[in-house]
This record gives structure tokens, sequence and C-alpha cells, in this order.
């Protein structure tokens, strides 16, 4: 099934029951859209600029989004009512998500702020100080006790979620950290950065368990693996990683895409890991033999963020063309046939072979005009290179998934 929206998708995710998903567009919308059908159920209009991050609430009855007009969105799926817009942060925000039980909202910003809101009031909770660069991503731990969060300034920061303060600044990596994730048990922490490294570290202590050598460019997205003995990293060497995160030995270097590759999951059952890359295609591993099990083709640009659902029978994509993709992760046949239906207003499936151009001669392929795709450039810890540079992937949280924001 191909959803066709008018804009470059930079986030998705898929509610708790499956039956859902969001997506978060250039266009400044975010849609709501159902899987069985494709018909697009709600367009929620409330943001006043591009949209990179989105996530489903616990009991998917609300989602949650984030937006270069520097605000927090949260809204309710069934209506598709704006319940609170969250202003406060002075720069565009970049990661959004839930805590575990749903009455918090973690959001990290280029004004190198984490912030914690009450997703029922919309009240400021907490103002997470100490970043002196972007803040690329943001997650709450497993109990919601704890905020992680990856940084332009190189640094990955643990918080407590209650009382705000900076529990361990976790110092390592050389470059910017552009994606974070807790392990199940949240005893660990893995980033991925521009270091072309990988780190797990512990969560009580600070210090770093393992660093993982292997990529040869920089780390756009990291997972564990549900039962948490295992990572896996994508990276722009075009391959994807898989690593046992008890010796920080690579178990498997998956390797198929011709670019790089911008998001990376695990499935639920931890058997498969699925990629998205800026060769435009999705391809679904074996996470036990390193196989590839289906390359998925028909999207025409950067695949930006990748998921299972929540019972691991199917993949959902979004793309730099346009469209949100739903991929059946047995056959890796679309779930239905192609569907007409761009919000532009245009039924033409054309629309979405055109490259959109952004201001600074930037394309949403990744790539400033006149850099190759080996050479790409960005200044991360002063701004996000998105509207200046290499754009990498912008992945929601997925709630009930293992899917975390690449970047």
């Amino acid at each position: 099934m191909t959803i066709q929206t008018s804009s470059s998708v930079y986030g998705v995710g898929i509610s708790p029951d499956g039956k859902q998903v969001v997506s978060g567009s250039e266009d400044r919308s975010v849609h709501i859209w159902d899987t069985l059908t494709g018909d697009l159920i709600r367009e929620l209009k409330g943001h006043t600029d591009w949209v990179w991050s989105v996530a489903f609430s616990p009991d998917g009855k609300q989602l949650v989004s984030g937006s270069d007009d520097k605000s927090v969105c949260i809204w309710d799926a069934l209506t598709g009512n704006l319940i609170k817009k969250l202003n406060g942060h002075t720069d565009w925000v970049q990661s959004v998500a839930f805590s575990p039980d749903g009455k918090q909202v973690v959001s990290g910003s280029d004004d190198k702020l984490v912030c914690i809101w009450d997703a029922l009031t919309g009240g400021l909770v907490k103002e997470l100080q100490g970043h002196t660069g972007c803040v690329q991503s943001v997650v709450f731990s497993p109990d919601g006790k704890q905020v992680v969060s990856g940084s332009g300034d190189k640094s990955v920061c643990i918080w407590d979620a209650l009382t705000g303060d900076l529990v361990n600044e976790l110092k390592g990596h050389k470059s910017c950290v552009w994606s974070v994730a807790f392990s199940p048990d949240g005893k660990q922490v893995v980033s991925g950065s521009d270091d072309k490294s990988v780190h797990i570290w512990d969560t009580l202590t600070g210090d770093l368990v393992k660093e993982l050598k292997g990529h040869a460019d920089w780390v756009w997205s990291v997972a564990f693996s549900p039962d948490g003995k295992q990572v896996v990293s994508g990276s722009n060497d075009k391959s994807v990683h898989i690593w046992d995160a008890l010796t920080g030995n690579i178990v498997k270097e998956l390797k198929g895409h011709t670019d790089f590759v911008l998001s990376v999951a695990f499935s639920p059952n931890g058997e498969q890991v699925v990629s998205g890359s800026s060769d435009t295609s999705v391809c679904i591993w074996d996470a036990f033999t390193g196989d590839l099990v289906k390359e998925l083709k028909g999207h025409t640009d950067s695949v930006r963020s990748v998921a299972f659902s929540p019972d691991g029978k199917e993949v959902v994509s979004g793309s730099s063309d346009k469209s949100v993709r739903i991929w059946d992760a047995l056959t890796g046949d679309p779930v239905n046939r192609f569907m007409k239906q761009a919000l532009g207003g245009s039924s033409d499936q054309s629309i979405i072979s055109k490259t959109i151009k952004r201001t600074s001669d930037v394309y949403t392929t990744g790539v400033p005009e006149g850099v190759t795709s080996s050479t790409p450039t960005h200044t991360c810890t002063g701004r996000s290179p998105l509207k200046t540079g290499f754009v990498p992937a912008w992945v929601g949280w997925v709630q009930g998934g293992y899917g975390y924001k690449g970047g």
C-alpha cells in the first residue's frame, strides 16, 4: 500500500494496536492513516513549519508532534483536535516522545534544551539545561523515571524525569550524537555518532561499557533488540551492523544498500531487522543469519523512517518521495494496491518522483546541490543540518515497537 502525501515525509509511527499510521511532513501537517485501507483518517493542522517527529501515546488515544515552528503539539487521535500547543522552545523541535504511562511528553530542540511537559495540562514540568549544542534525540526510560538525550555537543545526558537533575553526562563521542535509546530493562543506553562509533553506557554509573567500532562513516540510527542482548546500527557507510551488547563484537554486517542507511529497527520478536536508505529501498534482514530476506522497492527517494507494526507482520516506511508505504513483512509485497491520494490535489503518481527543492539549494535527497553523497556537510553543534546541509533521518519513537529516532 502506498499512501501519497503532498510533501516529504520525515517521521512515521504506528499505533499500539497497529491499525493506524501517523506521519509528519514538510507540508506542516500531521496525518493519520488507516493501515488496512490506506485512507486518510485525519489531517491535523496547527503547525506553521515542517514537522520532524511524531508519536502515538501508549494507549493510542493521543499524538505528539515536534516542529520547526518551535512548538510541540498534542492531538486527540480520534477527533484530530489540537488538545494543547506547548510553547517554550526557542528553536526547532527535533525529537518528541511520550512517557510510558502517557502522562508526560519530552522534547529536544536546537535551543539546546530538553523539556518535559504535562500531557494533560500542557504545562512545562521541567526544563533540562546542560547541553551546549542542539538536541537531536530524546526518549524516556522504560520505567519513565529517566530521560536520555543526544546532542551536537558530542554528549549523551541522562536526566531524572521527576527532579530534572542531570544524573550522568556521558562523554566519549568525538562528534555529534544523532541517535539514543534505552535498553528494555533501562540499565543501559546506546548512542550513535558522527565519529563512526556506537557506544553502550551504564545508566547507573555513567561508565562507557562498550565502544563498538566497525562502521566507516557516520552512524545515524541505533536501537536495542527486544531482549536487550543485541544492538543494531545504520550508517553512511551503507551498512547495517548487528552487535552483541555484552561483548561489543559485530555479530553480523548486513550489506546490500548502495547509499546511506538512515533508519533501522528490530522486529518485536527480535528475529528481523528493517532498514531504510538513501538508495530508496527498504530492506528486511534475518537478525540471526544476516541474510537479506526481502528488498522492498517502490519508493523513488530517500527512505528516512522505518518501523515494524506491533505484531511484526507489517513494515511502514516514510520517504522524501512524499509517500508512506505499508509492506507485508513476510512476502515483501505492498499490503494493498497503489492509492492515488495526493493531498496536494493531484492524483498522478508521478508527483512522488519529482525532486523537492528547498531553501539554500538543499534537496530532500539529503545532499546539497553540488555535493556528492560521500561528502555530506553540516555544522552539528550550532544548528541542525536540516536546512543548511546534509539531511539525516528523523524517526519518531514508535510506542509498542522497537524503532528509535535516527538523528
